[in-house]
């Protein structure tokens, strides 16, 4: 029959080898939790180092086509001319901002907006200006947008657009306050002018289709004008009409 000491001699044993064994897992277990760790570390750095040779070295991410879309005066060899888009280069490293400067200088182009279009391609989107009114410049006939860009040529003057007639004198800041005149007003009194006459800035009429006249003044207070002028043209038959103080308007015989 075992002793006492015999039975805690075997429980001490039997306790030392559970010890043991618990402290070689928890040894086996931090081991692994460092090699986890370097394997990860290992796997995230090529990961990058491919992402890096893909994006900034690889032939596969480089420019090979060049679209161009919301033009429809410029043609998209002019604008691609212009824009001189790197063809070959990393699209990473394509100088955007470099590209909407060059297309801009376009007199057509009111605004431009260039992106990467992965994985090859560089998109240009181009808002081109629309004329409001012609103007006759050099023995060209040019549209006028509204803040006064000239930027196209007309063979004739379409239909229901205002002239813009500017004289000798007339300056650039005149004639982009006449083109902010024709700009605000509503498409039914705008084809009822046959042209604009400026001289100074303070100095616009309208001349209608019948020959009636309106004093507009300057391009300040030009929404109400608008507002005014129809109203004014209902209710009485005159030659002139003096709009340039819109809440006190007058008319002329002649």
């Amino acid at each position: 029959m075992a002793s006492a000491t015999d039975t805690r001699l075997t429980e001490e044993q039997r306790r030392e080898q559970r010890d043991r064994r618990r402290f070689a897992r928890r040894q086996w277990a931090r081991r692994w939790m460092r090699w986890r760790i370097v394997v990860a570390a290992l796997a995230l750095v090529a990961l990058v180092a491919t992402a890096v040779w893909l994006v900034f070295f690889s032939a596969v991410l480089s420019v090979t086509k060049v679209t161009v879309d919301g033009n429809r005066l410029l043609g998209p060899d002019r604008v691609l001319a212009v824009a001189q888009v790197p063809m070959g280069e990393q699209l990473a490293t394509v100088d955007l901002e470099a590209i909407s400067r060059r297309v801009a200088v376009l007199a057509e182009v009111e605004d431009v907006d260039v992106t990467r279009s992965w994985p090859d391609g560089v998109r240009i989107d181009v808002t081109e200006r629309t004329a409001v009114a012609v103007v006759e410049l050099g023995g060209r006939l040019r549209g006028l947008d509204a803040t006064g860009v000239v930027f196209r040529d007309y063979r004739n003057a379409p239909r229901g657009m205002p002239r813009v007639r500017p004289t000798t004198s007339t300056g650039a800041d005149a004639l982009a306050e006449a083109a902010g005149v024709v700009a605000v007003l509503p498409a039914d009194l705008a084809a009822r002018v046959d042209h604009v006459e400026v001289q100074t800035i303070d100095q616009i009429t309208l001349v209608l289709r019948d020959g009636r006249q309106v004093l507009w003044g300057s391009a300040e207070q030009s929404e109400l004008k608008a507002r005014v002028l129809p109203e004014l043209l209902a209710a009485q038959r005159a030659q002139v009409y003096d709009v340039s103080v819109p809440e006190s308007p007058i008319t002329r015989p002649s």
